[in-house]
């Protein structure tokens, strides 16, 4: 389907620069005969879909077809099949579609977008939280508490954190000293003078006088190895030194969490909620 030719003998053009000549040989055939269809697969592609614009307006094409339309034709069907499972749902309590596989698989599917819209940005994709900044929700600690009623609530309306800051009431070396003791809490090695120091300090008041913490006043845990701001000695201090969310203290924690009741439905924060519950750390 091509012809060799000798490129010493092959015609030119009679250019020539640098001792290369300008040949004039036909390409071969096979590419000629592409060539050529492809020039009419354009006029095909022309005719059918749309193209170039006309005088009147831009071309439909015969088949009338438009990336638009073949988008609205997905979404409708989307919302075929989608409708009666949000009918469904809108009628289900939380704990109804936990208890049903079918509808729970449907709940946390429909929720991946809502989730990745106002819960990702804090929380991540897969709900692991940022270690010292946003809580990890895949775990079973929580600080007010992992029942559906209590996560509900808060994705409702919202939390935010308190915790005093010690830096005005106790001194450098008891400040340092209570942070060692709730360091070695976790580790079973907390000290009678560190439990001293921790009741006359008032914090079972908030943290509770077993120091598992409170879920009505969101206080951590001290005796788990989960640690909300970081668990080196110099954060720990930090902690305890500068509150939490104390606005007259420079270097305070910050711990809000927003309310969603305004900008969500109802329906949707019942279904988020089924989502971070079914993450696996949610209570009965």
């Amino acid at each position: 389907m091509s012809n060799h030719n000798n490129p010493g003998q092959a015609p030119d053009t009679g250019h020539e620069w640098d001792g290369i000549r300008e040949l004039t040989n036909a390409p071969p055939k096979w590419w000629t005969i592409c060539f050529y269809l492809s020039l009419l697969w354009c006029v095909v592609y022309f005719i059918l879909y749309p193209s170039i614009p006309l005088i009147n307006g831009p071309n439909e094409g015969l088949l009338n077809w438009s990336s638009i339309k073949e988008y609205k034709q997905a979404v409708a069907k989307y919302q075929e099949i989608r409708e009666p499972y949000m009918d469904q749902l809108e009628t289900m309590s939380a704990e109804q579609i936990l208890a049903d596989q079918e509808m729970l698989n449907f709940a946390n599917s429909y929720t991946n977008a809502l989730f990745g819209d106002y819960c990702s940005a804090c929380h991540g994709a897969g709900g692991q939280g940022v270690e010292g900044r946003f809580p990890n929700l895949r775990d079973d600690n929580w600080l007010y508490g992992g029942s559906v009623d209590a996560i509900k609530e808060t994705i409702t309306n919202g939390r935010e954190g308190m915790m005093p800051a010690f830096q005005a009431d106790l001194g450098q070396a008891e400040i340092e000293q209570l942070a060692d003791f709730v360091i070695a809490l976790p580790q079973g090695q907390a000290t009678q003078a560190g439990w001293s120091l921790y009741e006359e300090s008032g914090c079972g008041l908030c943290h509770g006088e077993d120091a598992k913490g409170v879920p009505d006043f969101g206080s951590a845990n001290l005796t788990d190895s989960v640690w909300r701001f970081g668990d080196s000695r110099d954060e720990v201090i930090r902690t305890i030194s500068k509150g939490v969310n104390q606005e007259d203290v420079e270097g305070s924690r910050s711990a809000v969490m927003p309310a969603f009741d305004e900008r969500l439905s109802d329906n949707d924060i019942k279904l988020l909620t089924v989502r971070v519950w079914s993450f696996g750390g949610g209570q009965q």
